[in-house]
């Protein structure tokens, strides 16, 4: 292990509290072609335990960490090519531990545009500059006489004077030691504030500049400041309707910036020649300020775009682990008015049994005959789940199913809202194309509708994440980084539910550890061709499946009644021949031992230690064959609506319901309690506690109780609260919207206006 790679290990292994032995083995293993999910899961040993957290953040360091090394040598050799590296220098580049520092030391040696001060240098008036600049007694005027060069274009001492001036301003814009220090103060230090932008033409729109009104007085902290304000001035900003700056002296005290500059240059400002003083302020203002500003701005906004990453990865999983209702004959209804509400039965495998279309909403009003259409297919199909789009008509096509079961009270069918989001995206893609040619892409809607009740995993990995719905400002993010993660999130869903080899699609495939798209396909095209997989030895009879793919996949697969009963559980074929030893210990067949709790218990774990597997692995087999295949997910509940409660005109202060969480941000969660809107239970509402993360009391999908603390009608916002115990104090509307209207600066911190806060900020997700 070379030098660059010792200091990789050593910088991850401090950053993660482990040993450098684990971070190495497992960096090798990366690099070997093995996944996160495999590692964490079956190699156990090699890692001495580091779980998925752990190896995805190494993973990330990893990249990131070779890369800075990658940049150290070459601006190593650059500046080695301009004759400039000396030993001191080299060190300091390899001492840096993050590119921002490092491209503040190569930023001297830069090839960069011809500014006004290489022009002066080129005019011979750098020795002017550092006289000036070291000797603060000269007398400007007087030194620059000895440069007037009129063949050279310096013909006047204010010339003389303006090109020494450039030269300096130069070199305090590019002094790798002062702008660390200037940095680090303004990031301690500054405030971020906002104020209407300057009128243009043409003007902006009057609703988008309602949108933003909150921040038409606004300042706090920089490093302070929650990503979703962030991201909501970034975007006001990007709009046309804010003006944003850094304010480096909130208190109006000194200019401590310029300070700096003065201490590190050791210019007096109240000395009698105040020539220096005012480069110092120059440099400032026209060169460190402005660079600074934004690249802080930079760096707040991706810690802000990181932080609205996390929220909507966080939200993914929680979605994608939702619990699955199971293989029951399911119904899905995509709600409309006017176009009718789409049809389709699945059976509990997901296959498509029947379509239609009802129309029991204006215009055709056919409320009767759409009942008798709801009623013949749940009898013929024999259906016991409708699955509900919570779409436009969602609450009165709950109606017509709540009064299609009063009317028949012998069909036994359960009812669910659920999320629709997505499910137009996936009926217009070609992977439904592809798997319902001859269905109309409003039918397909209501087949996924259908699906995801069934099991959310397998179906919702058909869509785009970005289009699920449950993002923060997943829009104004970095996409390549929120693709990537959101890419992460499905993939450790995935691989810690398992998949069912015989029945997964190719999006669901493709997930799997080891596998990609073709290999999926390669999969279900061999499952088309030769029947269903009854062993996982199979697979390696898959075009381009070699042993390495079967390797990293082979232990995420299942198979259902196979000849193989271990190919039903998450025990790798690897391992195959250690269960045999197990059983054979205990006197058993393997079929004998899966599930034998009292056998299992009998079995001595160190028993089994061998050089390729160690106690955990060990363990992780024992708790497998004791459950084998259990999913992880949770039980299958749901929510029940208040009756009468349907519009948002329904509610009143102080009524307790019942909803599910939709959507999880920073500053609160949005729930569905059965009308056309959904309330926002907003941070300090969430707990008779403090709460720093609304993610450690609630998650996407969950059911919980409200009470109804504030509606407002017009503006079609509810607020709600999961402090059941709490008093609500009804206010006049019209200090409402008048807090709405105007926030004052720093307000932020106002208790009464963080509801209208975050409000707006959702407004604009």
């Amino acid at each position: 292990m070379n030098k660059i790679m010792e200091n990789i290990v050593t910088t991850i292994a401090t950053e993660l509290n482990v040993k450098p032995h684990s971070v190495k083995v497992t960096i090798d293993l990366l690099d070997d072609g093995s996944t996160v999910p495999f590692i964490a899961r079956y190699r156990k040993e090699v890692t001495n335990g580091l779980d998925d957290t752990q190896l995805r953040h190494l993973d990330k360091r990893l990249k990131y960490l070779r890369e800075l090394s990658e940049r150290k040598v070459s601006i190593i050799n650059s500046i080695k090519e301009l004759g400039k590296l000396d030993s001191t220098l080299e060190q300091q580049i390899h001492r840096v531990d993050n590119k921002t520092l490092l491209e503040d030391i190569y930023r001297p040696f830069k090839s960069k545009r011809r500014t006004k001060g290489q022009i002066a240098i080129e005019a011979g008036l750098q020795p002017l500059a550092q006289q000036l600049l070291t000797s603060s007694h000269l007398a400007p005027k007087v030194a620059a006489k000895k440069y007037l060069n009129q063949a050279k274009g310096i013909e006047t001492l204010e010339q003389a004077l303006d090109g020494a001036m450039a030269i300096i301003i130069d070199q305090m814009a590019s002094d790798h030691q002062l702008l660390p220090r200037i940095r680090s103060y303004m990031w301690q230090h500054c405030h971020i504030e906002t104020k209407p932008a300057r009128k243009k033409k043409p003007p902006i729109a009057q609703h988008v500049l309602d949108k933003y009104r909150n921040y038409f007085e606004h300042a706090e902290p920089l490093k302070k400041a929650p990503s979703h304000r962030v991201l909501a001035m970034l975007r006001g900003r990007n709009d046309g309707a804010l003006q944003l700056t850094l304010n480096c002296d909130p208190h109006q005290q000194a200019n401590r910036c310029l300070g700096m500059i003065l201490t590190q240059y050791k210019i007096n400002a109240h000395q009698t020649n105040t020539w220096l003083f005012d480069v110092a302020n120059q440099a400032w203002k026209t060169r460190i300020y402005p660079s600074l500003e934004n690249e802080l701005l930079n760096k707040v906004k991706e810690l802000a775009e990181q932080d609205a990453i996390d929220v909507f990865a966080k939200n993914l999983s929680d979605l994608l682990m939702a619990a699955p209702a199971g293989e029951k004959i399911t119904m899905g209804l995509d709600p409309g008015i006017r176009t009718g509400v789409k049809v389709a039965i699945v059976d509990g495998t997901g296959k498509l049994l029947a379509t239609d279309t009802i129309y029991p909403h204006p215009p055709r009003n056919q409320w009767q005959q759409s009942i008798s259409t709801l009623t013949a297919l749940v009898t013929k199909y024999n259906v016991s789940l409708m699955s509900i789009g919570n779409g436009t008509g969602s609450r009165e096509t709950d109606k017509l199913v709540l009064q299609c079961r009063k009317d028949s009270p012998q069909l036994t069918f359960s009812s669910i809202i659920v999320s629709e989001a997505g499910a137009s995206v996936y009926s217009a893609s070609e992977l439904a194309a592809k798997e319902f040619p001859q269905l109309d892409v409003s039918l397909r809607g209501a087949v996924s509708i259908a699906r995801r009740l069934q099991d959310p995993l397998a179906e919702l990995v058909k869509i785009e994440p970005k289009a699920i719905g449950v993002g923060q400002y997943q829009h104004d993010v970095n996409q390549s980084q929120l693709s990537t993660r959101l890419g992460e999130v499905i993939e450790d869903c995935v691989n810690g539910v398992g998949v069912d080899l015989n029945m997964a699609s190719v999006p669901l495939l493709c997930h799997v550890s080891g596998l990609n798209n073709t290999l999926a396909q390669n999969i279900i095209d061999y499952r088309e061709k030769n029947g269903r997989f009854s062993d996982r030895k199979q697979l390696l009879k898959v075009p381009r499946l070699g042993p390495k793919a079967y390797q990293q996949a082979a232990g995420f697969l299942r198979i259902r009644q196979g000849k193989t009963a271990l190919d039903n559980s998450a025990v790798h074929p690897e391992a195959y021949s250690l269960v045999n030893a197990m059983a054979k210990a205990v006197k058993l067949q393997v079929a004998q031992l899966i599930g034998n709790k009292s056998d299992l218990q009998k079995i001595d774990p160190h028993q089994f230690i061998t050089a390729q597997f160690g106690l955990p692995t060990i363990t992780d087999i024992l708790t497998e064959l004791d459950k084998p295949g259990r999913d992880p997910r949770p039980e299958f509940t749901t929510a029940t609506f208040k009756e009468g409660i349907e519009s948002i005109a329904d509610l009143q202060p102080e009524m307790i319901l019942e909803g599910i969480i939709t959507n999880v941000t920073n500053f609160g969660a949005f729930v569905d309690i059965g009308v056309h809107q959904d309330g926002l239970v907003h941070i300090s509402a969430l707990a008779d506690r403090f709460v720093s993360d609304p993610h450690e009391v609630v998650k996407t999908g969950q059911v919980v109780k409200v009470k109804v603390t504030e509606v407002d009608s017009q503006r079609k916002r509810i607020a709600l609260t999961m402090r059941l115990n709490a008093t609500v104090i009804e206010k006049p509307a019209a200090t409402t919207r008048n807090r709405e209207q105007t926030t004052p600066k720093n307000s932020n911190n106002n208790q009464d206006s963080a509801l209208a806060n975050a409000f707006a900020k959702a407004k604009q997700r």
